[in-house]
Protein backbone atom coordinates (compact mmCIF):
# COMPACT_ATOMS: atom_id res chain seq x y z
CA UNK A 1 0.00 0.00 0.00
CA UNK A 2 1.24 3.33 -1.08
CA UNK A 3 0.14 5.83 0.98
CA UNK A 4 -0.04 10.13 0.87
CA UNK A 5 2.08 12.44 2.15
CA UNK A 6 -0.69 13.91 3.74
CA UNK A 7 -1.67 10.51 5.36
CA UNK A 8 0.88 11.91 8.22
CA UNK A 9 -0.90 9.22 10.78
CA UNK A 10 1.52 6.46 10.47
CA UNK A 11 4.89 8.20 8.91
CA UNK A 12 7.15 9.71 10.92
CA UNK A 13 9.17 10.97 7.46
CA UNK A 14 5.68 12.06 6.64
CA UNK A 15 5.30 13.97 9.60
CA UNK A 16 7.82 15.79 9.34
CA UNK A 17 6.79 16.91 5.02
CA UNK A 18 3.77 18.02 6.53
CA UNK A 19 4.49 19.98 9.29
CA UNK A 20 2.60 17.36 12.23
CA UNK A 21 6.38 17.13 13.74
CA UNK A 22 8.36 20.00 14.26
CA UNK A 23 11.57 19.88 11.95
CA UNK A 24 14.59 21.98 12.68
CA UNK A 25 15.79 24.20 10.16
CA UNK A 26 12.41 23.45 7.91
CA UNK A 27 12.38 22.18 4.71
CA UNK A 28 15.52 23.39 3.03
CA UNK A 29 14.76 22.84 -0.60
CA UNK A 30 11.58 21.33 -2.59
CA UNK A 31 10.99 19.93 -5.86
CA UNK A 32 8.22 18.59 -7.59
CA UNK A 33 8.33 15.42 -6.21
CA UNK A 34 11.06 15.57 -3.32
CA UNK A 35 12.15 17.88 -0.10
CA UNK A 36 15.68 18.29 1.02
CA UNK A 37 15.85 18.74 4.91
CA UNK A 38 18.51 18.43 7.43
CA UNK A 39 18.64 14.86 9.40
CA UNK A 40 16.99 14.91 13.23
CA UNK A 41 19.26 12.24 13.86
CA UNK A 42 22.92 12.09 15.59
CA UNK A 43 24.21 12.22 11.90
CA UNK A 44 26.14 14.95 13.04
CA UNK A 45 25.60 18.79 11.36
CA UNK A 46 25.41 19.01 7.71
CA UNK A 47 23.52 15.63 7.30
CA UNK A 48 20.96 16.07 4.58
CA UNK A 49 18.27 13.62 3.75
CA UNK A 50 16.64 13.45 0.48
CA UNK A 51 13.12 12.20 0.76
CA UNK A 52 9.90 11.94 -1.70
CA UNK A 53 7.12 14.18 -0.84
CA UNK A 54 4.67 11.20 -1.31
CA UNK A 55 5.10 8.35 0.87
CA UNK A 56 7.27 5.16 -1.03
CA UNK A 57 8.48 2.61 0.98
CA UNK A 58 10.21 1.02 -2.10
CA UNK A 59 13.12 2.60 -4.97
CA UNK A 60 10.85 0.75 -7.49
CA UNK A 61 7.76 2.23 -6.58
CA UNK A 62 9.25 5.66 -7.90
CA UNK A 63 7.15 7.11 -10.20
CA UNK A 64 8.43 8.38 -13.92
CA UNK A 65 8.87 12.09 -12.74
CA UNK A 66 10.06 11.46 -9.19
CA UNK A 67 12.81 9.20 -10.82
CA UNK A 68 14.08 11.53 -13.41
CA UNK A 69 14.48 14.01 -10.48
CA UNK A 70 16.45 11.80 -8.28
CA UNK A 71 19.95 12.05 -9.62
CA UNK A 72 20.23 15.84 -10.41
CA UNK A 73 18.59 16.50 -6.87
CA UNK A 74 21.15 13.74 -4.71
CA UNK A 75 24.25 15.46 -6.83
CA UNK A 76 23.19 19.21 -6.03
CA UNK A 77 22.54 17.96 -2.29
CA UNK A 78 26.04 15.94 -2.08
CA UNK A 79 27.74 18.91 -4.21
CA UNK A 80 25.87 21.63 -1.24
CA UNK A 81 27.10 19.29 1.68
CA UNK A 82 30.85 19.56 -0.06
CA UNK A 83 30.77 22.76 -0.22
CA UNK A 84 29.28 23.95 2.98
CA UNK A 85 31.38 21.46 5.14
CA UNK A 86 34.27 20.66 3.56
CA UNK A 87 34.61 16.80 4.79
CA UNK A 88 36.69 14.22 3.57
CA UNK A 89 33.64 12.36 1.93
CA UNK A 90 30.41 12.72 1.48
CA UNK A 91 28.23 9.53 2.16
CA UNK A 92 25.09 8.90 0.08
CA UNK A 93 22.83 6.39 1.17
CA UNK A 94 19.86 5.04 1.02
CA UNK A 95 17.61 3.82 4.45
CA UNK A 96 14.32 2.60 4.52
CA UNK A 97 13.11 0.83 7.62
CA UNK A 98 10.89 1.63 10.70
CA UNK A 99 10.56 -1.50 13.19
CA UNK A 100 12.33 -3.84 10.71
CA UNK A 101 9.80 -3.08 7.94
CA UNK A 102 10.14 -0.86 4.77
CA UNK A 103 9.43 2.53 5.70
CA UNK A 104 9.77 5.89 3.91
CA UNK A 105 12.73 5.81 1.98
CA UNK A 106 15.26 8.65 2.29
CA UNK A 107 18.84 9.31 1.10
CA UNK A 108 21.06 10.53 3.87
CA UNK A 109 23.47 12.60 2.42
CA UNK A 110 26.52 12.93 5.00
CA UNK A 111 29.61 15.04 5.64
CA UNK A 112 32.44 12.84 7.04
CA UNK A 113 35.46 14.03 8.17
CA UNK A 114 38.65 12.74 9.76
CA UNK A 115 38.57 13.68 13.15
CA UNK A 116 34.95 11.91 13.20
CA UNK A 117 36.64 8.64 12.17
CA UNK A 118 39.09 9.09 14.57
CA UNK A 119 36.98 9.60 16.89
CA UNK A 120 34.27 7.00 16.75
CA UNK A 121 37.73 4.89 15.46
CA UNK A 122 35.19 3.53 12.00
CA UNK A 123 34.37 4.73 9.04
CA UNK A 124 31.60 3.33 6.60
CA UNK A 125 28.41 1.84 7.88
CA UNK A 126 30.72 1.28 10.96
CA UNK A 127 30.81 5.40 11.28
CA UNK A 128 27.04 6.21 10.96
CA UNK A 129 26.57 2.66 13.40
CA UNK A 130 28.49 4.47 15.89
CA UNK A 131 27.30 7.86 15.92
CA UNK A 132 23.62 6.08 16.15
CA UNK A 133 25.09 4.21 18.97
CA UNK A 134 26.30 7.45 20.81
CA UNK A 135 22.76 9.26 20.43
CA UNK A 136 24.54 12.66 20.14
CA UNK A 137 21.71 15.02 18.02
CA UNK A 138 22.85 18.25 16.99
CA UNK A 139 22.39 21.30 18.61
CA UNK A 140 18.78 22.59 17.02
CA UNK A 141 20.78 25.84 17.07
CA UNK A 142 23.45 24.19 14.95
CA UNK A 143 21.26 23.02 12.33
CA UNK A 144 18.75 25.70 11.99
CA UNK A 145 22.06 27.88 11.12
CA UNK A 146 23.46 24.86 8.56
CA UNK A 147 19.85 24.33 7.10
CA UNK A 148 19.58 28.62 6.46
CA UNK A 149 23.03 28.45 4.85
CA UNK A 150 21.83 25.24 3.07
CA UNK A 151 18.77 26.75 1.64
CA UNK A 152 20.70 29.80 0.47
CA UNK A 153 22.61 27.60 -1.50
CA UNK A 154 19.92 25.60 -3.27
CA UNK A 155 18.38 29.28 -4.24
CA UNK A 156 21.51 30.08 -5.76
CA UNK A 157 22.42 26.94 -7.25
CA UNK A 158 19.28 25.62 -8.84
CA UNK A 159 18.20 26.21 -11.86
CA UNK A 160 15.21 28.41 -12.58
CA UNK A 161 12.23 26.01 -13.64
CA UNK A 162 10.88 26.61 -17.26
Amino acid sequence: MTLRADDASSCFACDLVSGATPLPGGVIHRTDSWVVEHCVGPLGVGTLIVKPIRHVAHVSELEADETAELGQLLKQAATAVSELTDPEQVYVCLWSHADRRPGHIHFVVQPVTGEQMQRFDAHGPALQVAMFESNEVPPTPAVEAFASRAASWFIANTPAQP
